[in-house]
């Protein structure tokens, strides 16, 4: 009988590790972040990955017993716990308050006219910039999340939507001189990740080069490109 009652209490503990699981919550919530996208044009994908990075995937104290999922401070009527988080009614009035957050600072406010519901990278870089976490790779684990779970298939991009190729970006360089001593000289780069659907004529068209130039650059034998695979434009 007691081997009966551990077994079961066994499945009962591995019902609820499942129960838990970031794929689990983002079917829980993914229709209201689509609902909020629609309506604020913001990517559901950043809405999702931002609750993910700062919940936990629910999973968090604040989220349990605050239903706070974006890591909101304030005051809170909690007496299960002691924090200098803020609660919340609902999971949901949570996730619309962090949209109306972002409508109420300025320096976030702007980026709902400077990016569109798609462009979930530089949404994630512009709330970074704008001190929503003191983490400088915030930004970096946010979107990893997305790429992850494939978040961007909820944000109903267009079959020939296309993103943006990211800035270039700039790398101190070492140059030693004629006298043997070294200068520091400033180097452009652009490192791009090939996305599904990518195509090496087209990426060549947006740069203003050709794909044998492209080709011969990175030392390809084929013109064919892998999602994941680095390039250098």
């Amino acid at each position: 009988m007691k081997k009966i009652f551990t077994f079961c209490l066994f499945i009962l503990i591995l019902s609820k590790v499942k129960a838990q699981s970031t794929e689990d919550y983002i079917a829980e919530h993914v229709n209201h972040a689509q609902e909020l996208m629609r309506i604020h044009q913001l990517p559901a994908s950043l809405i999702l990955a931002v609750a993910i990075h700062e919940s936990a995937a629910g999973k968090s104290k604040i989220a349990k017993y605050l239903n706070n999922h974006f890591g909101v401070k304030g005051e809170n009527s909690s007496a299960e716990i002691r924090s200098a988080y803020r609660d919340y009614p609902t999971v949901d009035s949570s996730y619309n308050h962090f949209v109306s957050f972002l409508h109420s600072r300025t320096y976030f406010n702007v980026l709902f006219g400077k990016y569109d519901q798609y462009d979930f990278r530089n949404w994630a870089r512009g709330i970074q910039r704008g001190g929503y976490a003191h983490s400088r790779t915030w930004s970096s684990q946010v979107i990893a999340l997305i790429n992850k779970y494939q978040l961007y298939l909820y944000d109903e991009r267009p079959d020939d939507y296309t993103e943006p190729v990211p800035p270039v970006s700039e790398v101190a360089v070492k140059k030693t001189t004629s006298r043997g001593r070294i200068k520091s000289s400033t180097k452009k780069t652009n490192i791009y990740t090939v996305k599904k659907g990518d195509n090496l004529n087209k990426l060549a068209e947006r740069i203003g080069t050709t794909s044998a130039a492209l080709m011969k650059k990175n030392g390809l034998k084929s013109a064919a490109l892998q999602p994941g695979q680095k390039l250098k434009l």
